[in-house]
């Protein structure tokens, strides 16, 4: 049985078992008047009070193919001021930051991204190019922005550049962001971080670095007539088919691309959807494999699997479009999985958690004193590798493969593990996740999930606190012989990173999930170390 709905480009088709989850859900969210509801902004869909208040003021996503256009003018205006340079550098967090990041991808563009507080990373970015590069500063007033702003402003003074005429701040109205000098351009305030990929805050470092966001918003506007319908609505066939999945049991959505074009558009995918629904004990976990025939796209008993792209034989869902449409039907749809799981999309406590731990860590910086962040003794040395966790979750361990055996078994059943790694990403961490993947799932037929550190603290973080209590955690840490200072802090980046990766394992362990933390004396040898302790 195939259920097929398109609209505005983009399709959706729900294969075999999915369907019939999903029939009775759009039933009922059509008996809801949930289409005109959300469309209209209704705040009261997740719930009275508090929740309605909540939701009231971050809605304005809803409108964005049409509002967003209003920004045309000025975006000409500052791509033709910095049409010279060529060069952007996105400092920023979340959902919107990854988006501009993905926009940029798919079409070619040059953007580098900035969501972390490794210094190899950070003075790689700003250590070249600079006579050639415009800064973005946008979203939260988050710290890892702070120290990334102000590290390129030391560098642009150093190489002789005002950094206010190479900076542009996109910030909502009272945001500390729109004070601290360069151009400005207001984002909407009732958009939350996930929700604003077609906003200002995905759609200036597109513009800037020669994006099309006409065509963007164009995609985009296309699609909103098919989710005003209570009938043949992609977004609301995605969202009942993402909403039923865990009340059937199968509350891990693992994705692959197969086709789709869309460069990284999974790990967009994964933080709007496990940020929006993971809380309050249930959600769904998103799992981005490296391709369809990669360890974990395998059906299990908990799975319920997405292609994007083309179908694929025996893959219960799959979504195509162009990209503009596309952020907006997930938005949409995970908007409704929320409504359906019973959660609000906008509430983000583990995220607020994780950035009050880090402000804990670095208390007493803003009056010029160094942070304290102590890691205590290993429970054992691998080589290169420190081993820190618990003798209950290393249950005897003597080396690396005993840790990684010991980790594999506490994953419960239809659980996942996972992996954090607070390194530079070009060191290839992300490639751990396939053969550590192919050993849980051959022992506990369960998933691995790959994220970056702190990236995880504004997206992931969120389901993997406040979900489904199954996670075993593995973080990876590494020493560094390259540090950064951050201008006007008493602290490094190094510092830094180390506080983000302890106030995420001590938010994990205050819940009592199993967390683990690796750190590399020497970052090269230990993820050598590492891999082959993975194929032992």
């Amino acid at each position: 049985m195939t259920l097929r709905v398109t609209g505005g480009e983009v399709s959706v088709t729900v294969q075999g078992d999915a369907v019939d989850a999903v029939d009775g859900v759009l039933e009922r969210l059509a008996a809801d008047g949930v289409p005109s509801a959300l469309m209209s902004g209704n705040p009261r869909l997740w719930g009275p009070g508090a929740l309605a208040e909540e939701a009231a003021g971050r809605l304005g996503w809803v409108l964005a193919p049409g509002r967003s256009r209003r920004l045309l003018p000025r975006l000409d205006a500052l791509s033709e001021r910095f049409a010279g340079l060529g060069r952007v550098v996105l400092a920023g967090t979340g959902g919107s930051a990854l988006a501009a990041e993905i926009i940029a991808r798919t079409h070619d563009a040059d953007l580098t991204l900035l969501d972390t507080t490794d210094p190899r990373q950070v003075r790689r970015a700003a250590g070249s190019a600079l006579d050639r590069t415009v800064l973005v500063v946008s979203g939260e007033d988050a710290v890892e922005t702070d120290a990334v702003r102000r590290v390129f402003a030391g560098a642009f003074r150093d190489a002789g550049i005002d950094p206010a005429t190479r900076t542009v701040v996109v910030a909502p109205p009272g945001s500390p962001l729109r004070d601290r000098g360069g151009e400005v351009v207001t984002a909407e305030p009732d958009v939350a971080g996930c929700y604003g990929a077609l906003n200002a805050y995905g759609l200036v470092p597109a513009a800037l670095c020669g994006v099309d966001v006409r065509g963007l918003l164009d995609e985009a506007e296309a699609l909103v007539p098919s989710l005003h319908l209570t009938f043949d609505n992609p977004g609301l066939v995605l969202g009942a088919a993402l909403g039923a999945s865990p009340a059937n049991g199968r509350d891990k959505l693992v994705v692959a691309d197969n086709g789709s074009g869309l460069h990284g558009f999974g790990g967009w995918v994964e933080q709007l959807v496990a940020e929006s629904t993971g809380k309050d004990g249930t959600g769904v976990v998103p799992v981005v494999v490296e391709d369809l025939t990669a360890p974990g796209f395998g059906a299990g008993g908990d799975v319920r699997r997405l292609v994007l792209g083309d179908r694929a034989e025996g893959v219960g869902l799959a979504v195509s479009g162009p990209l503009g449409a596309q952020f907006l039907l997930w938005e949409y749809a995970a908007a409704v999985a929320c409504r359906v799981i019973g959660v609000s999309p906008f509430a983000r406590p583990a995220v607020r958690e994780a950035g009050d731990s880090v402000a804990a860590l670095l208390r007493g910086s803003d009056e010029g004193q160094a942070p304290t962040v102590i890691g205590g003794e290993p429970a054992l040395v691998d080589g290169e590798v420190e081993v820190h966790g618990s003798r209950e979750v290393l249950d005897g361990a003597k080396d690396l493969p005993d840790v990684l055996a010991a980790l594999v078994d506490a994953v419960p059943p239809r659980g996942y593990l996972a992996l954090m790694a607070y390194l530079d990403e070009a060191e290839g961490a992300s490639g751990l996740r396939a053969p550590l993947a192919r050993r849980v799932a051959d022992a506990r037929d369960a998933q691995v999930t790959f994220a970056w550190g702190p990236r995880v603290l504004h997206s992931t973080g969120q389901l993997h606190k406040d979900g489904p209590p199954t996670g075993v955690f593995l973080q990876i840490t590494g020493a560094v012989t390259d540090d950064l200072d951050v201008p006007g802090r008493p602290y490094s980046l190094a510092t830094l990173q180390l506080a983000q990766a302890f106030g995420d394992l001590r938010a994990l362990r205050s819940r009592g999930l199993p967390a683990v933390r690796l750190h590399l004396r020497d970052r090269a040898a230990g993820l050598a170390r590492l891999a082959s302790a993975l194929e032992g």
